[in-house]
């Protein structure tokens, strides 16, 4: 009988010895940021997922905060913390923090995506509320939240056209407002059916900020595909006024312009079908300040981008299909004048589809909207 009191104690003493203790919510969410995508603390982080799945709605907010420098498996763990715990608290018929999720929401330096999960919450406990807000995302960098501000202004515009088909100048102000926000190509092309029909014609090519002028040189040998790594002259340097020994014989710097609507300049129509061959384009674009942008490429040929002298990116690929902002490539503008320089490698490929040796090439700030060069370009 003895035996019994110290078996209890035995079992108890082993029990909590065993036991993980539960971490702070600081901790788990460092634990959770500490992964990296090879799997380095994998095992610390799924056990604070868990720790983080059991806190109450206090911890929204500091969650909300560590999403803003996670990495994005990191980023998923926390998303998914942030969904579990708000579901629980509703389930518990307890209130979610609403006025730390409108600020929070309000506030454009924080992660699009955190910001768009804390609207699609604050719909589900104040949608009157997130009503209201849907028109000041008309220019926010949420590409997700902006297009949900374009769909109303798209939605009223359509209701005008049903209830007061002879308002057009209403309707008119309505898909203009929407198109000053709009980036994603099926809204756009939306507005500019309803502008049409209003009698208003919109230059789309200004609206993406297409460069539709260009200098180009060419062509240049990229026979069996030696042109690609070659450098030629126009990679060392740009000079208006210089000629060189191109694969054809001499070769001169021409202006080329497209007036299509949505600024693709076609080589092989410009300057000939040439094949195995390397031609290089070129512009100057004027900038008000130093600021981050995009460069957005669509091309299905092989090339490479220098922006101010730098190599900023390359790809070395032939007749891939193409897509509106197919690649988009980081960079800055510096204030004043800023030189870009292309080269467009084609191959020797003699099948129908692979035929296309052309490019398509805009600047616009990081979430889409374009940036006009202050002087026209050269």
């Amino acid at each position: 009988m003895k035996l019994i009191p110290v078996l209890i104690l035995l079992f108890v003493t082993t029990s909590f010895s065993n036991a993980q203790p539960v971490s702070s919510l600081s901790q788990s969410i460092a634990a959770i940021k500490a992964v990296d995508h090879r799997g380095k603390g994998h095992e610390q982080a799924r056990q604070a997922v868990r720790q983080l799945q059991q806190q109450d709605a206090s911890a929204l907010l500091p969650i909300l905060l560590a999403l803003d420098d996670a990495n994005p498996l990191a980023s998923n763990w926390l998303r998914n913390a942030f969904e579990t715990i708000a579901a629980g608290v509703l389930e518990n018929n307890k209130p979610l923090p609403e006025e730390e999720l409108l600020s929070f929401l309000r506030q454009t330096k924080h992660r699009p995506a955190s910001r768009r999960m804390v609207f699609e919450w604050l719909q589900k406990i104040d949608p009157d509320q997130t009503e209201q807000m849907v028109d000041m995302f008309i220019n926010d960098p949420s590409d997700e939240l902006r297009r949900e501000a374009v769909s109303r202004y798209i939605k009223q515009a359509e209701k005008i056209a049903k209830e007061k088909p002879d308002d057009k100048t209403g309707r008119s102000a309505l898909y203009k407002k929407a198109l000053s926000g709009a980036s994603d190509d099926d809204q756009v092309r939306k507005i500019i059916k309803g502008l049409k029909e209003c009698g208003e014609e919109i230059d789309l090519q200004y609206h993406y900020g297409f460069l539709n002028s260009w200098n180009l040189i060419g062509p240049f040998n990229n026979k069996d595909g030696i042109g690609f790594a070659k450098v030629y002259p126009p990679e060392k340097e740009v000079n208006a006024s210089a000629s060189y020994e191109g694969q054809l014989g001499e070769v001169t710097w021409q202006k080329y312009e497209t007036d299509d609507s949505y600024g693709v300049l076609d080589i092989a129509k410009q300057v000939g079908p040439h094949k195995g061959a390397v031609e290089y384009a070129y512009t100057e674009f004027y900038s008000d300040k130093k600021q981050p942008v995009e460069f957005r490429l669509a091309t299905p040929n092989a090339w490479k981008l220098w922006v101010n002298g730098k190599l900023l990116f390359e790809r070395e690929e032939y007749h891939r299909g193409t897509a509106f902002d197919q690649y988009r490539v980081p960079g800055e503008l510096k204030k004043g004048k800023n030189t870009i320089l292309l080269k467009i490698c084609q191959n020797e490929q003699t099948q129908d589809w692979a035929q296309r040796w052309q490019i398509q090439f805009r600047v616009c700030n990081p979430f889409g909207m374009a940036i006009h060069s202050t002087e026209t370009n050269k």
